[in-house]
């Protein structure tokens, strides 16, 4: 069996009151890092932000921000998305964004970033600080791929887009909609993370898929609570304010219905769930014609739920791995050590950001599916495409939809680049754990969900479509 750090140096005892002393020393001087935000904001996220009703969330002052300090400075102006290298491509000459008297940018950014049309979702709660222009008539619409995110609204002044660095998460940009010679994305900071940096995001600049309970206007109705939804959550709680094309059999969700706002002291209304349900076309709830696809898809919405909570994962597993090397660094100089001993601090930091991303990536505790789940647009098509695949036609990619999201449980998200910019450290950890399980050495009641079947299939996947893997797992049979 592989221990989770085979190069770790044990329980020192006679080291661990110095260690702590200086940590708490570390703590102090640097503002206390590791300390959860005091500062807090209960209102309407007013950033540019396209799929997230961050309500009611814990924020945290930015500039007593941990992630604004070495090493990770993520307000500096150096970023390396999708939409940073896009932008170097226009001021070259190399791309063209072209504009339409319809839709502006939004075509063009979505062809030039690669987000395909059919991942549309449209969501109607009064959510992006373009709300005045988000209604049950007139909802905003969302597409993406596997690290971009772009919203747009009809007639909005900007198209407002996501996209994941990979050391320093979510960096949020609009793009204004008046026709110029010379588009440029402009970074936002400051305004949004007042809703993008909370605990729904885990600590970090991050993504929120949030669902409320709509009135008819699209605004949230905050006392009958809201929730933040992923992969775990049942779908009787997913998609309150967006609209949902797609049938799902018995089971119900919160989607493309509203209820009047209640009267003051009044309970909050129920939503009629059964009026909502199995909906695969959306005529007489809006127009859909002003949009690029008449969709707002099902599938589309679970992947993207998937998706942005793992992101978050991955993005608080880089961070505080980072800053436990930093820490680490400074104790060492402290105590006199070689700068490079490892600390069992250090791995104990590590470890406790990378188990819940082996967990979420392994889709343990998944919500299970009752009946099959269908969508209407040509997502589940395109997306499962992308692979990559092994010889026999097998991808992570694939999709079940019968009692869970995907065919073989391990998140695609295992090839982007924000894993592979994982610290050495973090990502060894999440590649040992990940062979513990699917080796079958790792039993436990948490993995019960993945049979011998689906542990061989994701590791013969992996072997086939990942170059990059340890040594360890390109060895038949265990390690």
């Amino acid at each position: 069996m592989l221990a989770p750090f085979p190069n770790g140096r044990g329980n020192r005892p006679q080291a661990a009151e110095n260690e702590s002393a200086i940590f708490d020393q570390l703590q102090t001087a640097r503002g206390s890092v590791f300390r959860e935000r005091q500062h807090s904001t209960r209102r309407l996220c007013s950033a540019p932000l396209l799929i997230v009703i961050a309500l009611g969330a814990t924020a945290r002052a930015q500039s007593d921000s941990f992630y604004e300090q070495e090493p990770i400075r993520y307000s500096a102006p150096e970023t390396n998305d999708a939409v940073a290298r896009l932008q170097k491509r226009l001021d070259a000459g190399e791309a063209k964004l072209k504009y339409d008297d319809v839709h502006g940018y939004l075509r063009s950014v979505l062809e030039l970033l690669e987000v395909p049309v059919a991942s549309q979702m449209l969501v109607f709660s009064k959510t992006s600080f373009q709300r005045d222009r988000i209604s049950p008539e007139s909802p905003r619409a969302v597409y993406f791929n596997d690290s971009v995110y772009v919203g747009s609204v009809q007639l909005g002044e900007v198209v407002e887009v996501s996209a994941v660095d990979p050391q320093k998460g979510a960096i949020f940009y609009t793009l204004a909609q008046q026709q110029t010679e010379r588009p440029v994305f402009r970074r936002q900071t400051h305004d949004c993370l007042q809703c993008h940096d909370s605990s729904l995001s885990l600590g970090v600049p991050g993504h929120i898929v949030r669902s409320v309970y709509p009135d008819t206007n699209g605004q949230p109705i905050l006392s009958a609570g809201t929730f933040a939804t992923n992969h775990n959550s049942p779908l009787s709680e997913r998609w309150g304010g967006w609209y949902v094309t797609g049938t799902h059999g018995k089971q119900t969700h919160m989607g493309n219905v509203n209820v009047p706002r209640p009267a003051h002291h009044e309970p909050p209304p129920k939503l009629q769930l059964a009026a909502g349900v199995n909906i695969t076309d959306l005529t007489g709830r809006c127009d859909v014609a002003p949009y690029l696809s008449e969709h707002s898809d099902i599938v589309a919405l679970m992947v993207l739920e998937h998706q942005t909570h793992l992101q978050n994962l991955i993005t608080r597993a880089n961070y505080q791995t980072r800053l436990a090397m930093r820490d680490e660094g400074a104790m060492n100089r402290a105590l006199g050590r070689p700068l490079d001993e490892r600390l069992d601090s250090t791995l104990s930091r590590v470890k406790s950001v990378c188990e819940p991303l082996v967990k979420y990536m392994l889709f343990a505790e998944e919500a299970p599916l009752a009946d099959r789940v269908e969508g209407t647009s040509q997502f589940t098509k395109e997306f499962a495409a992308r692979g990559p695949c092994d010889h026999e036609g097998r991808s992570l990619r694939d999709f079940d939809l019968e009692k869970r999201m995907f065919r073989y449980p391990l998140s695609y998200l295992v090839y982007s680049e924000a894993f592979e910019a994982l610290p050495d450290l973090a990502r060894d950890y999440v590649y040992r754990q990940l062979w513990q399980v699917l080796s079958g050495d790792d039993k436990s009641d948490k993995f019960s969900h993945l049979n011998a079947a689906d542990r061989q299939a994701i590791v013969e996947i992996l072997r086939e479509t990942k170059p990059d893997l340890p040594e360890y797992w390109k060895r038949q049979g265990k390690s």
